[in-house]
């Protein structure tokens, strides 16, 4: 059993953090009716306020219009009060960067750059987060890798330096009150695409990427939920059984034919097994000429109609790319006192 002391400091964090998000969710409030909307008692609201305005994390916007009693102050969440760090690793085509912007606690993003780099690892990566954070309130890192990740452990990764590396744990030695999220970019992506899709309720969702002269990867939502798998290794699409060897995918990539059979048999596979309301297709191999012969490649291997989802072709992805790290990041920083039930 945890000591008091230890469940009294959690529990104000909750509240505190309720109150945050309360307050950013209602755009501007009065203590009385944020007490409504979190059922706490408005002198907690009103301490919880207080406190808040003091760090900065909330304004007062001043008193309410009186209705004919004392006229109530209202308060706006502070979304420049700090800030998340988002870095996007890649290699293509044998060319290494990493793009970085910020973002504010709404989301909004601001100074993104891209550096193209000679090797990236772990130290180029530490001295650049370094020279990032020093002069903002960066309250969490995040990272997108072209690779698997697992506790912040880097594993099979398109950046060989990278592979194998404890990344995240060591991020968090060096910034112990600053959140780090390492993602794979096509779970990423998919999160940032499926939020782009609006759908009126929870819907299972797939993409998939061909890029060129990588193997293929993939990204499911299902449920409204994230599916990454026991180990992050869910989406390594390339080690389904086409009766290939994983060196023969590359070359068959390269052309036309080869390249529409493995699209048509990673549909078949992901149709047969997750029934997605829609799968959007990406990659810089794609085109989007392709869609009806893709969709009759389902149907020839009797996918019954009925059953067949929407199919979007899409070559870049890289805004929903960057606009999925920065929502997995933002919601990193609620998670961490288990406000609510962690989705990433």
């Amino acid at each position: 059993m945890l000591p008091t002391s230890h469940n009294t400091q959690q529990v104000k964090r909750i509240n505190v953090e309720l109150v945050k998000n309360t307050l950013r969710s209602m755009g501007v409030g009065t203590k009385a009716s944020i007490a409504n909307l979190t059922k706490l008692s408005v002198a907690t609201c009103g301490t919880i306020l207080n406190e808040l305005l003091q760090t900065g994390e909330i304004i007062d916007l001043g008193p309410d219009e009186s209705s004919g009693g004392r006229p109530a102050s209202r308060y706006q969440f502070n979304a420049d009060y700090a800030s998340v760090l988002c870095l996007i690793i890649r290699t293509e085509g044998g060319i290494h960067s990493i793009t970085h912007t910020y973002a504010n606690l709404n989301g909004e993003m601001a100074d993104e750059q891209t550096l193209f780099l000679d090797e990236i690892n772990v130290p180029v990566v530490e001295a650049l987060i370094a020279n990032l954070i020093e002069h903002h309130n960066v309250q969490a890192i995040g990272i997108g890798i072209p690779g698997v990740a697992h506790n912040g452990v880097i594993g099979i990764c398109d950046v060989p330096e990278l592979m194998y590396q404890p990344l995240g744990p060591r991020l968090k030695e060096q910034y112990e009150d600053v959140e780090v999220v390492i993602g794979n970019d096509m779970n990423l992506t998919v999160y940032g695409l499926y939020n782009q899709q609006q759908f009126e309720e929870e819907k299972n969702f797939a993409v998939v990427t061909f890029p060129e002269n990588h193997f293929p990867g993939a990204g499911f939502i299902i449920d409204g939920r994230p599916l990454t798998g026991n180990t992050q290794f869910g989406g390594e699409v390339s080690f389904l059984p086409f009766g290939v060897s994983r060196e023969e995918q590359l070359r068959m990539l390269k052309t036309t034919e080869g390249l529409q059979e493995l699209v048509t048999k990673t549909l078949i596979s992901i149709i047969a097994i997750i029934n997605p309301a829609a799968i959007v297709v990406t990659g810089d191999t794609m085109d989007p000429a392709m869609r009806d012969d893709l969709l009759q490649g389902c149907r020839d291997h009797l996918i019954p109609q009925e059953h067949m989802p929407e199919l979007i072709i899409q070559r870049d992805t890289r805004h929903e790319y960057v606009t999925g790290l920065v929502a997995v990041t933002l919601e990193s920083l609620t998670y961490r006192i288990q406000v609510i039930e962690k989705q990433w």
